[in-house]
């Protein structure tokens, strides 16, 4: 008989990136965010059922089972179980992103375009960071629209600034202003809608499973590596395309039909963001490792008197995506 399969761990080995990539090239598919509500609950259903009785349901085979899961993961909060609103799931990152950010460095020469795409960017990113928040922390209505107006007005700012910068620079330096505004925005909207975490900390718990408490100073570093890998997913589609767009515009590949360079850059920012996505959020394991000498002194020693012969080296807490 076959060894039970652990769904409360990924398919593949998390300590490798290559097992990372691997789970995150499933739980990021584009073709999830167009999976319907029945598939969903299917899916849960099948899920819940097999953590209960551990029997393969009926029509299941272990193939299916995972394909199942992963549609799970997709949908559905690892800490609150709840289910993620579909725009703000990462299944949606490429679909949006690739529209968005085509749209961004297409449309980056006057103003109300400028403000447009970055404040539609930052409203989309302010869903995607609240719906992927670690933990079961919550955020009031204050908090939400202070963090919100915040990312917006960075990211505006910054746009706006550096293209009045450039405008006597080569035209490529005008292309590339989108993602530095991206780029200083992220380090602005994600800490900002994950503020409450911030402030009262994010679970941390033993390897067993066992809830410590919460830590603040997790919450910070878990935000800043999803600063970094979020930085990464904008990297390519919003320096290479815009420098490949430039050279083909030079070269008059776009003489006889301008319009042409939209669905050139669009296709070449899908293909990007389809790839980036996942190979970047396989960049920090998403259950991360906190040494428990980093914690906050309370929580390392509650462990202390909670472990007295067997003390952990380090403690587990979701950084979010």
């Amino acid at each position: 008989m076959a060894a039970p399969i652990n769904l409360d761990k990924p398919r593949w080995d998390q300590s490798t990136y290559t097992g990372r990539a691997k789970h995150f090239l499933l739980m990021t598919n584009p073709l999830n965010f167009f999976a319907s509500e029945r598939s969903l609950d299917e899916a849960k259903r099948v899920v819940d059922e097999y953590r209960k009785t551990k029997q393969m349901p009926a029509g299941y085979d272990e193939e299916k089972l995972w394909a199942a899961k992963y549609l799970y993961d997709s949908a559905f909060h690892p800490d609150t179980g709840e289910k993620m609103t579909r725009i703000g799931r990462m299944s949606a990152q490429a679909p949006m992103n690739t529209l968005i950010t085509g749209c961004m460095i297409t449309f980056y020469k006057t103003k109300p375009a400028i403000v447009f795409w970055q404040w539609f960017n930052q409203t989309f990113n302010a869903i995607v960071n609240y719906t992927n928040r670690s933990g079961d922390a919550k955020i009031t209505t204050k908090q939400l629209l202070a963090s919100y107006c915040c990312a917006c007005g960075g990211a505006l700012g910054t746009a706006l600034y550096l293209n009045s910068k450039v405008k006597n620079m080569k035209p490529i330096f005008a292309r590339l202003v989108p993602f530095a505004a991206v780029c200083g925005a992220n380090f602005i909207n994600i800490p900002m809608m994950r503020s409450n975490e911030v402030i009262n900390g994010t679970p941390v718990f033993t390897p067993q499973g066992d809830r410590i408490g919460d830590s603040r100073i997790a919450a910070r570093t878990g935000i800043f590596l999803v600063c970094i890998s979020r930085v990464g997913m904008a990297l390519p589609g919003m320096t290479v395309v815009p420098a490949i767009t430039n050279w083909a515009t030079i070269h008059g590949w776009f003489n006889r039909f301008p319009m042409a360079v939209i669905p050139f850059q669009i296709f070449g920012v899908g293909m990007c963001v389809t790839f980036t996505t996942p190979l970047c959020c396989a960049l920090f394991d998403q259950k991360a490792k906190i040494k428990v000498s980093r914690l906050e002194q309370n929580l390392q020693d509650d462990i202390k008197k909670r472990y007295p012969t067997n003390t952990p080296m380090y403690t587990i807490y979701n950084k979010g995506l």
